[in-house]
């Protein structure tokens, strides 16, 4: 069947339904909560289309009218507001700077949801030129489509059904470890081994346990996992070990306390330097398709938009009067959410209304240029590997020079006071910046979907915007809850807590030390000087190793990662990327002798099953997470400790290391087992 048969016959189908959008509300709270714990654990996030479109085909399979449109609705709802909380790239930087003591529920929501609107918008008069007529491969929106026609295709939806129980059963096999070790404490999430590599020098073995980042580590290959194994061994074989050996150390002074506060003052801020270059160089390698991007988006624009009454069902986008409704409305919103946050600012009525326009022009204009990029980039290499965090320093650059010319005209700066204001200021503007790049990241894939399935765009554009309404409703409790239960680096909300339990938060930290960087003179640049200059030596290194193999990189960022985030968080990574190589592996050894003639379908049928696993290890570990932040706050509040759950005491710290140790073997070994017998085909 063709495609225009395909979508002709799929013509009179319902899709923009009252219980698609039900459904869609709740996997959308589900992902967005996930996406906001793992975005802020370790700077990583996932893409919620596949996994949404298999749980909605399992769900709504249950109703005899439900059809493949449908449920391309859901998924698009769903992803939406998955992908909305890359907000949290930039957003906590309020509350590490102080600023900000909890999170304010209304100014997040509107920042989430006027951002996540605008990021639509700007990509509706893209759709015809980046989606219909172009040769963008758009990879996830293929594979999405994919998965939704086997669905379809299936009479008695067994490929949703068995889809749906691999989500859960990862689900809870992740959500029962997560409560066995943050919550009751019978199993360690982490294990070091300190050695010795001089007089006064050490370096570490670095084991750490969790389902979420064993699946994430799984979904970002083997390239990535290697590159963050490079950036680790630089860090702790390397350049801490040397920092230390040259160091004055305080006789008496444990030799990993004084290693962790080298790496934590100094090459951290190395690794920052790696991730900014990387993420620059990578926006300079897309220059070209990012300025063809934003050229059609000005095209469309000039055009008009006119929409012909006579076009196919399938051809026809929001109308320009809908469009300018929607854009009206999202102006509203950032006026009253910027003056809302100038108000504190104790500006005189004309500054602040200087700083609401500028804000609003800046946010606005440069959103319009960041859409057309990140969503021909979006086509181009997929959304997961479209650089967002360079996105992200490209805007924090620019709204903290804008606000520092706007603060130098005002006066501002003559007080702490208001340098503190200018730097949240301009982690407030970057805040609705990210928020449309990252909806303009994911809306053009799931338009490539729903072409591909043959969905109606302008229904498709309104499911994207309730998906970024009700994403940004999820969003902002989310982030106060995990503040409260954990805290962030620099960021507590009560004294004494376990400072070793916070939330990471690693792209928000590095916008903050940008912003602070650039309003003030007294910052020790010469580490992120040394890290960019490493990150040049990786560059060279990847670009050598792409033209002379053809086969393997080293992304600089991800190495970059691997200096920043805390060991224990990589090596999970690592572990997931290595797991996924080997599989890969085996499978195509076993298809090569099964099916030889179609190897690359039998691989992707089976390695379909880890990819939903890995999801489901995700959203498992990620919602127990917040549900137990949930225990700590309310024993908080009602003046119990910061541990409620836990049944035991230190003394069974090696007990449950080695515990934590086996079960994390054991899991690597059912997940291997589950994704080599799958039977997809």
């Amino acid at each position: 069947m063709k495609q225009h048969d395909f979508m002709s016959h799929e013509l009179k189908l319902p899709e923009l339904t009252i219980r698609g959008m039900i459904l869609g509300l709740l996997i959308t709270i589900v992902f967005t909560a996930s996406n906001v714990y793992l975005g802020l654990k370790v700077g990583l996030t996932f893409s919620s289309a596949i996994p949404a479109a298999i749980i909605s085909m399992a769900i709504l399979r249950m109703f005899k009218d439900s059809n493949i449109l449908e449920n391309n609705l859901v998924q698009t709802q769903a992803s939406a507001a998955g992908t909305l909380s890359a907000v949290i790239f930039v957003i906590p930087g309020l509350l590490m700077i102080g600023y900000w003591q909890g999170f304010q529920f209304w100014q997040t929501l509107m920042i989430c949801a006027c951002g996540g609107c605008l990021g639509v918008l700007f990509t509706i008069p893209l759709r015809r030129a980046m989606v219909v007529n172009t040769d963008l491969p758009y990879p996830e929106g293929r594979a999405a489509a994919e998965i939704l026609k086997v669905g379809s295709a299936s009479a008695e939806g067994k490929s949703g059904v068995s889809g749906i129980r691999d989500i859960v059963s990862g689900g809870i096999i992740a959500a029962l470890i997560n409560l066995f070790s943050s919550g009751f404490g019978y199993l360690s999430s982490s294990m070091l081994a300190w050695f010795s590599v001089g007089k006064q020098a050490v370096t570490l073995l670095p084991l750490g346990f969790s389902p979420a980042l064993l699946g994430a580590g799984y979904l970002i290959g083997l390239a990535s996992g290697i590159a963050m194994l490079v950036g680790m061994i630089a860090a702790w074989c390397g350049f801490v070990p040397y920092l230390m050996s040259i160091a004055d150390i305080p006789a008496g002074t444990e030799l990993s306390d004084a290693a962790q506060s080298i790496w934590s003052a100094k090459v951290r801020f190395m690794g920052a330097g790696t991730m900014g270059i990387a993420a620059i160089w990578t926006l300079l390698t897309l220059m070209k398709p990012i300025m063809d991007g934003i050229k059609m988006s000005i095209k469309a624009v000039s055009d008009g938009g006119k929409v012909d009454d006579n076009l196919h069902r399938m051809d026809t986008d929001m109308t320009p009067k809908s469009i300018g409704i929607v854009f009206l409305l999202i102006i509203i919103g950032l006026v009253t959410v910027f003056y809302s946050f100038l108000s504190d600012g104790h500006l005189s009525t004309g500054t602040m209304w200087l700083y609401i326009i500028v804000g609003i022009l800046v946010a606005v204009a440069m959103g319009f240029f960041v859409a057309a990029a990140c969503g021909y980039m979006a086509g181009l290499i997929g959304t997961s590997s479209s650089p967002i965090s360079g996105i992200g320093i490209l805007g924090i650059i620019v709204s903290s020079l804008v606000v520092l010319a706007l603060g130098d005209y005002a006066g501002i700066f003559t007080s702490p006071e208001g340098t503190l204001f200018a730097t949240a200021f301009a982690i407030f503007i970057t805040s609705v910046i990210t928020s449309i790049a990252a909806i303009s990241n994911d809306n053009l894939q799931d338009l490539k979907t729903g072409l591909l399935v043959g969905a109606t765009p302008w229904k498709q554009q309104v499911a994207l915007l309730i998906g970024c309404i009700a994403g940004a409703v999820a969003i902002a409790p989310v982030l106060n809850l995990l503040y409260e239960a954990y805290g962030f680096p620099g960021a507590f909300p009560r004294e004494g807590m376990d400072e070793s339990q916070a939330l990471s938060a690693p792209q928000a930290t590095l916008m903050t030390t940008i912003a602070r960087g650039i309003f003030s003179s007294n910052m020790d640049w010469s580490y992120i000087f040394y890290g960019v200059i490493f990150g040049v030596i990786i560059i060279i290194v990847d670009v050598l190793l792409k033209k002379n193999t053809k086969k393997y990189s080293l992304p600089p960022l991800a190495v970059g990662m691997g200096i920043y985030l805390p060991p224990e968080l990589e090596m999970p990574l690592v572990f997931g990327a290595v797991l996924s190589y080997v599989i890969h592996i085996y499978l195509r050894k076993r298809a090569a002798v099964r099916s030889p003639r179609d190897i690359e379908g039998d691989v992707e049928n089976c390695n379909r099953r880890g990819v939903l696993f890995a999801s489901g290890l995700i959203v498992g570990e990620s919602l127990m997470g917040v549900i137990m932040a949930a225990i700590i706050v309310i024993s908080v509040t009602s003046g119990g400790d910061e541990s409620p759950l836990r049944m035991v005491d230190a003394s069974f710290g090696s007990t449950a290391e080695w515990l934590g140790l086996l079960v994390n073997i054991l899991l690597m070994v059912e997940f291997a087992r589950r994704v080599i017998t799958a039977k997809f085909k």
